[in-house]
């Protein structure tokens, strides 16, 4: 698998650790869901990534350092989370801007222009849900893996069903209804419908 984009669908809980196995990765995008606690710091073995979008969940925590290992990552969105500490200054990373750290207002460092304190008490707020819950597991019950799992198998399945529909021979509803026979018979059927009825 290659790309995950699980975006804009309310999923509540943690980012699960087990993502760090999904070694050929290069998109994730789990944005505009109600994430929270902190980013794993197993992402940063995520070596393929390229894109990763975390914005508007509800993070907080310290930006991890090993994030910076991702050397491949040109596309960085954690913006509107509550994440706080210092940016982790890398080869990546200090090419990402503003941007992709707008709304926490606890960041601080480049490339913001709000500068960290070394007096600044190293205090992470802590997330009002029990730190006891299982990290796999969305509020609803589904875990990470059976959504990625069912994510994939439905993508197969249906483009290896489309791909030996269109091999095999033309779906002849499929063309009618495009060359308007479709319609055509669909009005046959009312007119002979109106016959009956008078």
């Amino acid at each position: 698998m290659t790309t995950i984009d699980l975006s804009n669908n309310h999923f509540e809980g943690v980012i699960p650790k087990t993502l760090k196995d999904l070694r050929s990765l290069w998109l994730l995008n789990l944005s505009h869901n109600n994430l929270i606690r902190d980013i794993p710091m197993e992402l940063g073995q995520l070596n393929m990534l390229e894109a990763l979008d975390l914005s508007w969940n509800r993070l907080t925590g310290k930006n991890p350092q090993e994030l910076t290992r991702l050397t491949f990552l040109g596309n960085l969105n954690l913006s509107q989370n509550l994440l706080v500490g210092p940016i982790p200054q890398g080869p990546q990373f200090n090419t990402f801007s503003n941007d992709s750290y707008g709304g926490n207002l606890g960041l601080c460092g480049p490339p913001l222009s709000k500068q960290c304190r070394t007096s600044d008490p190293s205090h992470v707020p802590q997330p009002l849900e029990s730190d006891e819950e299982d990290d796999s597991y969305f509020a609803s019950g589904f875990t990470w893996e059976s959504v990625v799992i069912g994510y994939s198998c439905g993508l197969v399945v249906g483009t290896v069903m489309w791909s030996l529909m269109f091999k095999a021979r033309k779906p002849k509803w499929l063309v009618e209804f495009l060359e308007g026979a479709f319609p055509k018979k669909m009005r046959r059927a009312q007119k002979r419908m109106l016959r009956r009825r008078t």
